[in-house]
């Protein structure tokens, strides 16, 4: 009896061994459906999807396709003719206050009030994110060359430079979702790097969407690269 005991325990264990836990799927941060847009009798794009999890995702298509607009509705800067966006699980038309509270967005064109400096913009946005202006998002200004920046207006800021305190600011807090409009646009090589290394950290707990016409770029970033034909709802 004993014997037969100790043969069933041992059956018992390694048929543990060879249990897994099914795996928790990853939850998904970004997600729109139906997307569609059009400016008069022009149909920009219509019936768009996607959703994605935590990594860097890079919409490459031609120019005058959309990519800008697109990312403006997924923002909340725009709104789309049909269709929702999700963020962090939270709809962008039915609670837009809690979609953005988890969004960043970098827009082409990085501009805040002409009279506010770079380091009360990062300033305001930590304010905004309940955090503090940390030493680690500062040593990351640094890194992409704005230590003589920081302190000047926007006003008198180079288009790189606004665009570098934008990107700064990413770092700032724990969002879900980081939208940025041809982030790399305006960037030397330097700074080129310092972004694919900021994007590639970013992408581990959260999703990067961007758009690049620069391939290298976004292999650098290790992203996953997508266009408009890959949005287009299947027959």
């Amino acid at each position: 009896m004993q014997s037969r005991c100790k043969r069933r325990e041992r059956m018992t264990r390694r048929a543990l061994l060879h249990f897994r836990e099914p795996a928790i799927p990853a939850p998904t941060m970004l997600r729109f459906d139906n997307l569609s847009k059009r400016y008069s009798e022009r149909i920009l794009f219509e019936g768009l999807h996607y959703d994605t999890t935590s990594g860097c995702v890079a919409l490459n298509d031609e120019s005058g396709s959309g990519k800008s607009t697109l990312l403006g509705i997924l923002a909340g800067a725009l709104e789309a003719d049909t269709g929702d966006v999700w963020l962090g699980g939270h709809s962008l038309r039915t609670a837009r206050a809690a979609a953005q509270a988890v969004l960043t967005y970098v827009p082409e064109d990085c501009m805040s009030w002409p009279d506010q400096t770079g380091r009360e913009y990062l300033q305001q946005v930590a304010s905004a994110r309940r955090t503090a202006l940390t030493d680690d998002v500062l040593a990351l200004a640094e890194r992409f060359g704005l230590a003589p920046h920081l302190d000047k207006r926007f006003e008198q800021m180079s288009y790189g430079s606004r665009k570098k305190v934008f990107l700064s600011a990413a770092a700032l807090g724990e969002t879900h979702v980081l939208i940025a409009d041809e982030p790399a646009g305006g960037l030397d090589a330097s700074a080129r790097a310092v972004l694919a290394d900021l994007f590639r950290t970013l992408g581990k707990t959260r999703t990067v969407f961007f758009t690049s016409y620069d391939e290298g770029f976004t292999q650098a970033c290790a992203a996953a690269s997508i266009s408009f034909a890959d949005l287009a709802r299947p027959a």
